[in-house]
């Protein structure tokens, strides 16, 4: 066995990156979440467009971007009083794309 190092025992996580990961999850677990993720990793839209092709309140698309701004998974761009986002974090959309797949796969 050539150069192979010896298997380090794993180092615990802080603090914040076990609330930062639980949070993340915990924005993967809401299926409203999760549609508007879907929508905002094919382009960007304005509030009343998600809430248009989703079929959802206005009110529970902004609570539900606020959420997920707050964890960094959407960004925004102004344009006069219209608030565009789109999505913020290609880590968690390749997590969200890899469990659809792997939800899809028979």
């Amino acid at each position: 066995m050539k150069n192979e190092k010896p298997l380090q025992p794993p180092s615990d996580l802080d603090k914040e990156t076990l609330f930062m990961v639980s949070q993340t999850f915990k924005a993967l677990s809401d299926p409203t979440r999760l549609r508007i993720l879907h929508l905002l990793f094919q382009g960007e839209y304005a509030v009343n467009e998600i809430a248009d092709k989703l079929s959802l309140l206005q009110s529970t698309v902004s609570h539900q971007l606020r959420f997920l701004k707050n964890l960094r998974l959407v960004k925004f761009r102004r344009e006069g009083t219209t608030l565009f986002y789109s999505h913020d974090d290609d880590h968690v959309i390749s997590l969200l794309k890899q469990a659809i797949e792997h939800s899809q796969h028979s």
